[in-house]
């Protein structure tokens, strides 16, 4: 019987420093991911009827996302998204979920609260697995990143339309100005303006 103890009590110790090992390592790629001084990457987006691919600069919550059909800002509460085929700009305070499936940066703001997490090593990635607590958003995500470098290089999502696989290249850490995450209506003095908040 004590013998008995003695292995649950070893699984239990091993299954605890597991899920510990799966948030140090979130944490150690959120503090590279969200630098004071920001950050720029490529991305290919595929999914939920989506496939496109740009260029994404961030800095903490905000960012700046450009594909050929559209251009988004985000100043950490409001967002600008410029829709090229007709002109049009519109004006919204996105949710936590709208913002993961535009921005794939914004997992290392959500993990903290709301899901459990699962970590394996594939070659010199570690995978982690969070599933959502609650089935508000997203509900489950895998993130691959870089076991030296702690850079992300894919997040797959699951939401209640599917998965949506976002692709990551070219990270690099850069000084980028807060002006970059605000639109600016004089450079589109012909779009339209839609407030949708």
């Amino acid at each position: 019987m004590e013998r008995i103890k003695m292995i649950l009590l070893m699984l239990l110790f091993a299954v605890v420093s597991y899920g510990q090992t799966a948030k140090q390592v979130l944490d150690k790629t959120a503090a590279t991911v969200s630098n004071k001084a920001g950050a720029s990457a490529s991305f290919t987006i595929k999914g939920n009827n989506m496939n496109a691919s740009g260029t994404i600069a961030i800095k903490g919550k905000k960012f700046h996302a450009s594909t050929p059909q559209a251009t988004i800002w985000f100043d950490g509460k409001t967002q600008w998204t410029y829709m090229k085929d007709n002109d049009e700009v519109n004006v919204s305070n996105p949710t936590e979920a709208e913002l993961a499936a535009i921005n794939p940066y914004n997992f290392i703001y959500m993990y903290k609260k709301g899901y459990t997490y699962t970590m394996t090593k594939k070659g010199a990635n570690f995978e982690v697995h969070l599933k959502a607590t609650d089935k508000k958003g997203i509900n489950e995500m895998y993130i691959i990143i870089n076991q030296k470098s702690y850079t992300p290089s894919q997040i797959r999502m699951k939401q209640q339309k599917g998965w949506t696989t976002i692709d990551i290249k070219n990270f690099k850490k850069t000084n980028i100005a807060d002006g970059t995450f605000r639109f600016n209506s004089k450079d589109f003095p012909s779009a339209e303006i839609i407030d949708l908040r």
